[in-house]
């Protein structure tokens, strides 16, 4: 009686599974091309909504403090020293997310520019404290 002991896989096994791991990665390949623009956008919108958030909880200070005359913050600059870099609620949006060459400031209308194949603007206005996607000028 003759046992076989032979251990491991045949030649044509391998070829095989090397074969579907292509067509996988092939089949993937698709979604990880566009991925750089896919985090430009994601930066772009934390950045909104933490200068969103970053009103609501100023708002609500200012409500705390002023319950008959609360209100939104003239600019996001801090020339009106409600948000500035030195207050806490917008220093790490201001430094971090506005303020970087991605964005530009002029007067109340933000625009981001990811590095020259499109633009999105965005409005502030103090009276309601919207943060809004605008026309670009």
């Amino acid at each position: 009686m003759k046992i076989n002991n032979q251990k491991g896989f045949t030649l044509i096994e391998l070829v095989l599974v090397i074969t579907i791991l292509g067509i996988l990665a092939v089949a993937a390949l698709p979604s990880f091309i566009d991925i750089t623009s896919q985090a430009t956008t994601a930066s772009r919108d934390g950045v909104v909504g933490a200068i969103r958030e970053g009103l609501a909880i100023q708002y609500s200070y200012d409500l705390v403090i002023n319950p008959t005359s609360a209100a939104y913050p003239t600019t996001l600059g801090g020339t009106d020293g409600a948000a500035s870099d030195s207050n806490q609620l917008f220093s790490n949006v201001l430094d971090q997310g506005v303020n970087n060459d991605m964005w530009e400031q002029a007067g109340l209308v933000y625009t981001f520019d990811d590095n020259g194949s499109s633009e999105t603007c965005y409005t502030y206005t103090p009276a309601s404290g919207s943060f809004l996607q605008s026309t670009c000028p």
